[in-house]
């Protein structure tokens, strides 16, 4: 039975999460069920290995709802194949992929491979630039390189991009904005000890924001240190909205139409999961 008007649950989007890892393996039919009666009707499912995109597209295939995007994740890129542009190209053909990345920068765990991964970011960017698919960065410990490649990008010619699961600082998180960018709240931003990080989406823009899960990591209370799944992305909205002093149902009405705007292909697609419960 589906719920009434009343107590159906403000629709989400879950803009980063990654159901082709092994976590989900065996249940991803209930995960999905899980999310859609918690609201949460759209999932973006990131590929963060090209040798791996066949996998994650048949998901988005088989699963109302669920949409994809691919590149190489920043700490892959040393045993990863370089990404060429005319495969991120090719990829953005399917009606169900709707972003390039993740791509970006990971200094923390993987400096060793910085020049590799500048380039891999470079080439990302020039793919969503061709393509006008938004990118999706992941980016830590290298805010300064970041920031210098993203402007870098955009003087040559301009792109849409949203900073996933944004934990950097307040001046990236800046710079992000005057490109024009996105910044997406993960659970990260519900941590006690992440005040910083709420304090700084509380000063970007409302219809700057995002909400992910990135699960099956960063499970938000009274989950953390879980697996974290899509349907937890409802809580995280519950935060921002408190962040942001609003009531729920018009925070999540205001991320909804930023995911629209930003992943204009998704909204065009028109698809969304099931809210029966």
């Amino acid at each position: 039975m589906s719920p009434s008007p009343e107590t159906r649950p403000p629709e989400i989007t879950d803009s980063h999460c990654h159901l082709d890892f092994p976590d989900f393996a065996g249940e991803l039919d209930q995960v999905i069920a899980r999310a859609n009666a918690a609201g949460v009707t759209r999932m973006v499912s990131i590929c963060t290995r090209l040798r791996n995109e066949p996998e994650v597209r048949a998901l988005a295939e088989t699963h109302r709802g669920v949409f994809y995007a691919a590149g190489t994740h920043p700490m892959s890129v040393a045993a990863e194949p370089m990404a060429r542009v005319e495969e991120l190209v090719a990829l953005s053909t399917h009606p169900k992929f709707v972003g390039i990345g993740e791509t970006g920068l990971d200094y923390h765990y993987s400096a060793e491979s910085a020049e590799a991964q500048k380039t891999s970011l470079r080439l990302h960017i020039e793919a969503a630039q061709e393509t006008g698919l938004p990118l999706i960065i992941h980016a830590r410990d290298a805010d300064e390189d970041m920031e210098a490649i993203l402007t870098e990008g955009m003087k040559i010619a301009p792109y849409a991009c949203v900073m996933h699961c944004f934990s950097s600082g307040p001046r990236l998180a800046q710079a992000a904005i005057d490109l024009g960018f996105y910044l997406s709240m993960s659970g990260i931003a519900t941590f006690p000890k992440s005040q910083e990080v709420r304090d700084i989406f509380a000063r970007a823009p409302l219809e700057r924001i995002l909400v992910e899960t990135d699960s099956p990591y960063l499970a938000p209370p009274p989950h953390r240190g879980r697996r974290n799944e899509p349907a937890y992305s409802a809580l995280t909205a519950k935060v921002g909205a408190e962040v942001f002093g609003l009531p729920l149902a018009d925070f999540a009405a205001a991320t909804q139409a930023n995911f629209d705007r930003l992943f204009a292909k998704a909204a065009a697609h028109g698809e969304r999961g099931s809210l029966s419960a």
